[in-house]
């Protein structure tokens, strides 16, 4: 049974006013570190989070009634996953709820790069007026790489339709192409694509996935865009490719620094060397991992994280 659920993160009003409804007591503890949980897990049937805290093996241990653990997001990295399955715990996550978002940010950024808005509007606010190099290159007729075709991936595929270009996506699941996307193997991807879009999980497999390796398979210059995990992608390495022209831009919503806290990242420490040529590169465009965040996707997240608390429960009372 599945009654007393942690909430560890401020959410839309909407989660705890409808798991309420359906009879589940939410206790909401936004603040007290990994310490103070320990000590009071072992009362929870279930976990509601986003990045707060890591649930590690340790804190799983202590978690003696869990039954689920959910994630409002789509990344479940901060959670032992391997661990959890073998205690029998059910992992939620949300991908559903913002793959729209991540999509349309996507293309924006995309869009933005290929036709040098961001550049030509600040050049203009300076005072330059220069038409000829700021000519922009269109999506149309360019072949576009998805790797990892899940939620974001299709989503993205589909919003794309309309541009009139070739699209194929790559995944390690079979069987996941559909009529805007033809699945290939990596080979054609490396082969034919102009444009490339990440949209994988963070894993031992994909971290640093993206490195000097990867990028010298690729036949020709291409675009490159990243909004799922920062990890996935060595920016030393990308760094090499936008300076030598084998990646003409990147988009990058996420980044491999992230595990610095953002908020304190520019002050009071010595900035990475790539990191200042990203911020500095008109070849880059970087947002602060805003891709799914969205007022829309907030309310879409949580309600499908409820969606699945509740048919969890009604599963286990049935079992």
């Amino acid at each position: 049974m599945i009654k007393k659920i942690l909430i560890l993160d401020k959410n839309h009003p909407f989660i705890i006013y409808k798991l309420k409804k359906e009879g589940f007591i939410c206790d909401e503890n936004y603040y007290d570190p990994i310490e103070k949980i320990l000590k009071i897990i072992s009362i929870y049937d279930g976990i509601i989070l986003r990045s707060r805290l890591k649930i590690d093996k340790k804190l799983i241990k202590k978690a003696i009634n869990i039954k689920f653990i959910a994630r409002i997001g789509s990344g479940i990295e901060n959670i032992d996953q391997d661990y959890a399955f073998k205690k029998g715990i059910t992992i939620i996550s949300s991908p559903e709820g913002n793959k729209d978002a991540v999509a349309e940010h996507a293309i924006a950024m995309l869009l933005s790069i290929m036709n040098h808005i961001i550049r030509s509007n600040q050049e203009i606010k300076k005072g330059k007026w220069n038409r000829e190099y700021n000519r922009g290159t269109e999506i149309m007729g360019k072949t576009i790489g998805i790797i990892g075709y899940g939620n974001t991936g299709k989503a993205l595929a589909k919003k794309l339709s309309g541009f009139e270009t070739k699209i194929f996506c790559y995944d390690i699941l079979p069987k996941v192409g559909d009529i805007y996307a033809k699945q290939v193997d990596m080979q054609t991807i490396f082969m034919k694509s102009d444009i490339i879009s990440l949209h994988v999980p963070y894993t031992k497999n994909t971290k640093g996935m993206v490195n000097e390796r990867f990028i010298k398979k690729f036949y020709n210059p291409f675009y490159f865009i990243n909004t799922s995990r920062g990890g996935c992608v060595l920016i030393e390495q990308l760094v090499i490719a936008l300076k030598n022209g084998k990646i003409y831009g990147a988009c990058l919503d996420v980044l491999e620094y992230e595990k610095y806290s953002f908020e304190h990242f520019f002050y009071n420490r010595k900035l990475p060397k790539d990191f200042f040529y990203l911020i500095h590169s008109d070849k880059v465009i970087l947002t602060p991992h805003i891709a799914g965040w969205t007022k829309e996707s907030k309310y879409k997240m949580e309600k499908k994280i409820v969606e699945k608390i509740i048919s969890l429960k009604k599963s286990l009372y049935i079992s």
